[in-house]
């Protein structure tokens, strides 16, 4: 089990000795996953504990929000991802402009010396770190041989290129692209799912609360779960989608996915809504999805958003969205 700490406080006087590393692991992607599969293994050999530090809000958000990017997932499932790779705790320090202000050597032997008890850090060959950035690799070294911990420069997986699954065309040479969480924020602003998927190595995901909306769906014969304006997670691009729902039973429903403002009915916000296909043969009270916080996971982007000419036009069209959908999870 991993132990989540949200201040340095929190971490016990006897902790350690540990391998640290540090970053904002937006996304969790295959990048990350590399940096810290190889500092779990690391610990292992040295007897000693994996930790990674995370921040939050994202630095961006507190030193220019006017620009700060959409993160690609929300803390809760950063913490899932980030559990999932074996490490033994994870500290989330409250990003601040006191934070901020910290000098390289204040952080370092603050934190990750004095609450961590680092024995090796794990950083890459471009990490800068402390107050305007000013600490960067041989900042580090330094600091290692003052305060008796060892670094480790750790590449992440991709930096001479991901090679793509099969399924995604390389049309702009992205198979000797770095895996980045911008890289995903990319694919999803253009519907890309699937490349996403790859980068991040698991499809991409929102989690939210269920809530009334209009009802459309239900009138016309397929009902939704709406997702509440406060999910977390990256929105792609608008559009029908094939894709999961998972319920907070933990049972993963196949379904159609539509991200958009309903053009056919002239909507005006963006909603996220998820139609589970093969509904189990009982009433529809019992399907009830209200209140429940679930995980939409994106699988395919089947087309765009379309005004269509009425009801019946949409229904057909969403009669044929299902039957792909259906599809393309069965074969997956």
């Amino acid at each position: 089990m991993v132990h989540i700490w949200n201040d340095p406080s929190e971490v016990p006087s006897d902790f350690g000795p540990s391998v640290v590393t540090f970053g904002n692991f937006d996304g969790v992607h295959r990048g990350h996953q590399q940096v810290l599969s190889q500092l779990v293994r690391t610990a292992r050999r040295n007897n000693a504990r994996a930790v990674a530090i995370t921040f939050d809000p994202h630095p961006a958000q507190v030193h220019r929000p006017e620009s700060a990017p959409e993160l690609i997932m929300g803390l809760d499932d950063k913490l899932v991802a980030l559990g999932e790779l074996g490490l033994d705790a994870v500290l989330v320090m409250k990003y601040s402009l006191e934070l901020a202000g910290l000098s390289a050597e204040e952080f370092v032997s603050g934190i990750l010396v004095g609450s961590l008890k680092a024995s090796h850090v794990v950083i890459g060959h471009d990490a800068r770190f402390g107050r305007g950035n000013a600490g960067d690799l041989q900042t580090m070294q330094e600091l290692g041989r003052k305060l008796g911990f060892e670094v480790l420069v750790i590449s992440e997986f991709g930096s001479e290129g991901y090679p793509l699954h099969d399924d995604v065309p390389d049309d702009d040479g992205a198979a000797g692209r770095r895996c980045s969480s911008t890289w995903v924020r990319e694919a999803l602003q253009k519907g890309d799912v699937e490349t996403a998927a790859a980068i991040l190595g698991r499809p991409h995901r929102m989690r939210g609360d269920v809530v009334h909306g209009a009802a459309r769906g239900r009138d016309l014969g397929f009902p939704t779960a709406n997702l509440a304006t406060t999910a977390s997670g990256y929105i792609p691009a608008d559009g029908i989608y094939a894709g999961w729902l998972v319920d907070e039973a933990g049972t993963r429903w196949p379904a159609a996915i539509s991200v958009g403002s309903n053009p056919t009915f002239a909507g005006v916000s963006r909603q996220v809504e998820a139609h589970v296909i093969d509904r189990p043969d009982e009433p529809v009270e019992a399907f009830d999805l209200y209140d429940q916080t679930v995980v939409v996971e994106f699988v395919a982007r089947l087309r765009g958003m379309v005004a269509y000419r009425g009801p019946e036009a949409l229904i057909d069209q969403m009669r044929l969205d299902v039957i792909q959908a259906h599809d393309i999870l069965s074969a997956r």
